[in-house]
């Protein structure tokens, strides 16, 4: 039986404790699909993930930058890349038989108005019985929230960027 998780919260770690549980599923022989939403290839858990032979990480063929520096055009070609995404990793999940299917900054591509929010909702409800499904970010619905079946919230206490520190290679990426 495939349950729903949700890491978010203001915290640092979401993606981290998505990355953990495709290491812990590969490591049972689960095929896990991983899809990063508004980010880049460059964090290092892309590297690392993409040598394991379970996991297949989508590859993020084009970049658009912060959404909040988008002009209307770029948005609304960001948009159509994040909902192709999408749409790629829910059918290599079905076609690949995963167990396990990370949605990692889900969240923020619905809060910008990429990925509809009935799009998901209806894709959760509809989800093969076996598939496991992570959804990652910040500020979740109530609907989704309802959805799911696990709910971790990482809580911010203190972070360096609060006094002017970057994010550091290895660590925040």
């Amino acid at each position: 039986m495939g349950l729903v998780h949700i890491y978010c919260g203001d915290g640092k770690g979401k993606t981290s404790a998505a990355t953990g549980l495709a290491v812990r599923a590969a490591g049972q022989g689960i095929t896990v699909v991983v899809v990063r939403f508004l980010k880049t290839d460059a964090s290092g858990e892309v590297s690392v993930l993409n040598k394991i032979p379970q996991i297949t990480v989508l590859p993020c063929e084009k970049t658009f930058g912060f959404v909040s520096s988008m002009d209307e055009a770029t948005r609304e070609a960001a948009a159509a890349y994040q909902r192709e995404q999408f749409e790629k990793a829910v059918s290599l999940a079905a076609r690949s038989g995963a167990g396990l299917l990370i949605l990692d900054e889900i969240m923020a591509a619905m809060k910008y108005g990429m990925i509809p929010e009935s799009v998901v909702l209806e894709f959760l409800k509809n989800r093969p019985d076996s598939l496991e499904v992570v959804l990652t970010g910040r500020d979740p619905s109530c609907a989704i929230l309802e959805a799911a079946d696990y709910i971790s919230e990482i809580k911010k206490i203190r972070h360096p960027y609060d006094r002017g520190i970057s994010a550091r290679k290895g660590i925040e990426y």
